[in-house]
């Protein structure tokens, strides 16, 4: 595991067709990463669900806040 306090990075993925980036912290990446594999999905499918996910709530919460919430929720 990384340090915890790092600025965020940002990466690129393709979810609903569409490519988008988001900026996460290492350690999101990586608890990200750890959730996928988990659940034998790549990361992108996963980011996709929580997207899914998120646009259902009465006031959904940016992309990555919402993957930042999943993650801590699902701990």
């Amino acid at each position: 595991m990384t340090t915890p306090y790092h600025p965020p990075v940002k990466r690129s993925l393709a979810i609903a067709g569409h490519k988008t980036s988001i900026s996460l912290e290492p350690l999101f990446w990586e608890m990200l990463q750890a959730a996928a594999a988990a659940e034998g999905l790549a990361v992108a499918a996963l980011v996709a669900r929580i997207d899914a996910e998120r646009i259902k709530s009465p006031t959904p919460p940016g992309l990555a806040s919402a993957i930042r919430l999943w993650l801590v929720a699902a701990r």
